[in-house]
């Protein structure tokens, strides 16, 4: 166990009944508000570098954090393959209520930034003991499902998701094995695309964006930037930034932006 999460507890809640049941790990601290709160990507897990490095600012600064694994990824139990944006989104709620007490920042890394954006809204509809105090997004994915996997699969892998209900997408990222990409992934995530219409979540919203990123270009940042209210948004293009954003300086620019937001 690393310093940084030394004093972090490591608990588990039970979500879902059936089939749908599953282990959320969440690893979380005391401390002062406003609190921290991570939402990580697509296959990637709490112990992430971004996310081990905030953990490590929160106990400097004495400030509260909560960092957990959505279903079907790292401590967490579930099968990946069952996973949707709705599932995930399930599990952000729960976290956070059951975690969170007053003022909070969203960091959200790639998927993690839709469901950073998802997760905001939740809480504007509920009376959570938690509230917003920020969002700060790295390399944001909102609608991935649909415009940057679905709208882009050649018509072989489209036909191949339709009629075996997955296909195994090869992978750069961890061990390298591939992983499913289901139909069920893509058709649920439909009912949570939010690049059609404003997003307004009455609270100031930092967006680092690499421009040499392979996976989440430039120009999908920008759309989102247009989706929010304009004074209340600031957007940091990396020049020469990839989609990880875990290099020294890069994580340097994330915890000034937590700093800077709360």
């Amino acid at each position: 166990m690393t310093d940084a999460i030394a004093d972090a507890v490591l608990d588990f809640i039970e979500l879902g009944e059936g089939p749908s049941a599953r282990r959320i790990a969440v690893r979380h601290r005391a401390g002062k508000g406003p609190g921290l709160v991570w939402l990580g990507g697509f296959k990637s897990d709490m112990q992430g570098g971004k996310a081990v490095a905030l953990d490590g600012w929160a106990r400097d600064h004495g400030r509260a954090m909560v960092r957990f694994d959505y279903s079907g990824h790292g401590e967490s139990g579930g099968d990946f393959a069952d996973g949707t944006i709705g599932s995930w989104l399930e599990d952000s709620v729960a976290v956070f209520e059951r975690f969170c007490d007053g003022p909070q920042v969203l960091i959200g890394s790639s998927m993690g930034g839709w469901m950073a954006l998802l997760l905001a809204r939740e809480i504007k509809k509920r009376s959570s003991k938690g509230s917003l105090a920020g969002l700060v997004l790295i390399a944001p994915a909102p609608d991935f499902t649909e415009e940057l996997m679905w709208k882009k699969f050649p018509p072989a892998v489209k036909k191949e998701i339709e009629s075996k209900g997955f296909w195994l997408r090869p992978s750069d990222y961890g061990d390298g094995s591939p992983y499913p990409i289901t139909r069920n992934l893509i058709e649920e995530g439909r009912n949570h695309l939010v690049l059609g219409s404003a997003i307004d979540l009455g609270c100031p919203v930092c967006i680092l964006q690499g421009a040499q990123d392979p996976d989440v270009p430039w120009q999908h940042a920008f759309a989102l930037t247009h989706r929010l209210p304009a004074d209340d948004v600031v957007l940091t293009m990396i020049q020469d930034g990839d989609h990880r954003l875990s290099r020294p300086q890069d994580i340097a620019r994330i915890l000034a932006a937590v700093a800077e937001i709360g």
